[in-house]
């Protein structure tokens, strides 16, 4: 499910992003992991291992449509509800880049990322949810995904 609201685009640092062409509100659901479960990391593509998001043990969900794009950020205006739901943390402007933090959702200890987003309070290297400071998590609070907050 990907709102209307939003547009895929050509970004200077990241490839391709999600915009907001119409302002979203708080609360709005962006876009869902709703593509096919994978367990195991035996047969991955490294498109697999990039897009997709963890949801249990062993066990990534990918996506059917542009939740796949939404770049990383350490200040995001989107989180995670429930397992497989981006939703708007605040309200979004049109011409907004939608973002999340990949902490939000993974646990595996070998994936990493060098991050791109330029802000002051940038963590650099993205990993794992046992990575995000715990003042972050208390931020973020709900927008986490929901497995994690039960670990």
């Amino acid at each position: 499910m990907d709102n209307a609201k939003v547009k895929v685009k050509r970004t200077k640092k990241y490839g391709r992003g999600v915009y907001a062409i119409k302002k979203i509100r708080k609360g709005e659901v962006i876009a869902s992991f709703d593509g096919p479960i994978y367990t195991g990391r035996d047969h991955w593509t490294t498109d697999m291992y990039n897009h997709s998001i963890q949801f249990a043990p062993n066990k990534w969900r990918d996506s059917k449509g542009v939740a796949r794009l939404i770049n990383h950020s350490c200040e995001p205006n989107c989180g995670i509800k429930r397992l497989f739901d981006v939703v708007a943390m605040r309200t979004i402007q049109p011409g907004e880049q939608i973002t999340w933090d990949y902490e939000m959702t993974e646990k595996n200890p070998d994936w990493r990322l060098r991050c791109k987003c330029g802000l002051s309070q940038c963590r650099k290297i993205i990993g794992n949810y046992r990575n995000l400071p715990f003042a972050i998590r208390k931020k973020y609070g709900t927008y986490i995904s929901l497995w994690l907050r039960r670990t």
